[in-house]
Parts: structure tokens; C-alpha cells; sequence
């Protein structure tokens, strides 16, 4: 393989959340129940829009389906791990091309949800803002469009974060104070002057990630100008709940990715925990928030669930 041609270092020490037994067991039970909670949500939201042709035909749900997909791909490719890794007292170890490829997959699913974010944002742009050309502007070929460009996107952001970390040489100490690998853990492990990698860092998640979330605030700060424009109304109400609940979870996808991408150099205690907020309950309340807000929703996954 070409990662031992470069590397000394074969794998990675998983430090975990705790060095306490009991705090293991409880830690165990606490992702397990989250876990188990995102599978279950996510997954009635992907059959509840496959089943429904008014839902498949709609432009937001259709995308909301796609973020629910995403959700339950971000929570699956570490917590099953750290689940197994709780109930072992000793530390754990991950390979090195293991750990390459919890970066690859993080990134993939992150980057493609953060575009995912913002093509949800164009849907409601066009709809409150161009409701005439709404049928034009998002039709069905358009909404795969985004969704294979939210693809591709995540696909090309994390493969320039691994290109750049795969050929970097390790050669101890291995230790990782997490439960999952992730850039800036990493590069604090390389052997060479690390200055290019948090630059490159900085640049490809941490600046595209504060430049995303400004753009959508200002594109939710348009779409709010609109409507309240406009005469009161039941309609307005609703799109002003929905935009609510949309910027909800931008700011809940978006706040975790700025605070630890957007500072080179500097680790803090908190890191760890903003970590797990963003693999574990982010993934959960996502389509909670959304769900909450459309009776729509909550109606076909009651009659999902009845069946």
C-alpha cells in the first residue's frame, strides 16, 4: 500500500471521551439511545417522501430527503465505532488508512450537507421571492441537478482535505484525544512543520464554511424582507416558520464547523465536546426541526408508522 510507503506510523491510539469505566457505560448508553433515535427519524422521513408522490414531486421534501440520507450517513460512520470502543476499558486503536478514510467520509458527508443546506435555501428563495417561475425554476431535473452538485462538491472538498493529509508523514506520537479521526487532530501528529496544512485547513473548511453560513443568512434575510412585505397572511405565517426552522439548522450545522475549521494553532477542551454535539445530536435535531414545522410530515409519518 502507498500510506505505509509514506508513513511510520501504521495507527492511531483513539483516546475516547474518558479514561472512566462508569463514565463508559453511561456514555455508551447515551450514544446508543442517540443513535438509535437519528436511525429511526431519519429513516421514517426517507420512507415517508419515497412513498408519497406529493412528496417526491415537491421540491422541499424531496431535498429534505436527501438531507435525511446525509444525517444518517454523518452518525453512522463514527458512532457504531465508538460504540464498540465504549465498552472496551482499554484504549483503542484505528489503522492508519482507517483513520483516512473516517476523514474522507466526514468530509464527503459534511461538505455535501453544507451544499445540500444551500440549495434548500434557493428552493425558498424562488418560492417566496419568484413564486411564478417556481415551477420553471425548480423542476424535478433541477432538483437532481443540486443534489448530484451537492455530491460532487462534498466529493471534491474532502478529496483535496486527504490529499493533502495522506501524503504528510507520521512518525509518533499517535495519539488521538477523540473518538474519530479528523483533520485537526492530525495534523497536530505530523512530523514536518505543520503551517500549510492549518492554512489549508483554514481555507478549504473553515473559510468555505463562515463564507456558506454568511450567504445563507443574507439569502434568509431576503427571503424574511419579502414576506414581511407583504400582507398579513395564513401563507405568510407558515413560510416565515418554515424559514425559522430552516436557519435553525444552519446555524446548528454551520456554528460547530466554523468554531473548529476557522482557528489554526489553537485547541481547546471545548473542542471535544463541540465534536460530538456535531456527529451526534446535529444529525438528530435536523429532522426534528423540519418535521416539527410541517404537518405535512408529521401526518405521513403517523400514517407510516399506523401501517
Amino acid at each position: 500500500m502507498a500510506w505505509e510507503n509514506r508513513t511510520t506510523v501504521t495507527e492511531f491510539v483513539l483516546l475516547g471521551l474518558s479514561p472512566s469505566w462508569e463514565a463508559h457505560l453511561l456514555l455508551f448508553v447515551f450514544f446508543f439511545f442517540l443513535y438509535v433515535a437519528t436511525l429511526f427519524i431519519n429513516l421514517l422521513i426517507i420512507l415517508a417522501i419515497s412513498q408519497d408522490r406529493h412528496f417526491l414531486s415537491s421540491p422541499m421534501f424531496f431535498l429534505l430527503g436527501h438531507m435525511a440520507f446525509l444525517d444518517l450517513c454523518m452518525s453512522s460512520f463514527a458512532i457504531p465505532w465508538a460504540l464498540f470502543d465504549f465498552l472496551v476499558q482499554d484504549h483503542q486503536t484505528i489503522s492508519f488508512q482507517g483513520c483516512m478514510a473516517q476523514i474522507f467520509f466526514l468530509h464527503l458527508f459534511g461538505g455535501s450537507e453544507m451544499l445540500l443546506l444551500m440549495a434548500m435555501a434557493y428552493d425558498r428563495y424562488v418560492a417566496i421571492c419568484h413564486p411564478l417561475r417556481y415551477a420553471s425554476l425548480m423542476s424535478q431535473c433541477h432538483c437532481v441537478g443540486l443534489v448530484l452538485g451537492s455530491w460532487a462538491g462534498g466529493l471534491l472538498h474532502t478529496s483535496v482535505q486527504l490529499a493533502f493529509t495522506i501524503n504528510v508523514p507520521f512518525c509518533g506520537p499517535n495519539h488521538l484525544d477523540s473518538f474519530f479521526c479528523d483533520i485537526p487532530l492530525i495534523i497536530k501528529l505530523a512530523c514536518v512543520d505543520n503551517y500549510s496544512l492549518e492554512i489549508m485547513m483554514v481555507t478549504n473548511s473553515g473559510i468555505i464554511s463562515l463564507v456558506g453560513f454568511v450567504a445563507l443568512l443574507i439569502s434568509y434575510g431576503l427571503i424574511l424582507s419579502a414576506i414581511c412585505s407583504r400582507p398579513p397572511s395564513e401563507g405568510t405565517s407558515k413560510a416565515i416558520s418554515t424559514c425559522t426552522s430552516h436557519l435553525t439548522v444552519v446555524t446548528m450545522y454551520f456554528g460547530p464547523c466554523i468554531f473548529i475549521y476557522l482557528r489554526p494553532y489553537a485547541r481547546f477542551t471545548i473542542d471535544k465536546a463541540v465534536s460530538v454535539f456535531s456527529i451526534t445530536v446535529t444529525p438528530l435535531l435536523n429532522p426534528v426541526v423540519y418535521t416539527l414545522k410541517s404537518k405535512e410530515m408529521k401526518s405521513a409519518m403517523r400514517t407510516l408508522l399506523a401501517r
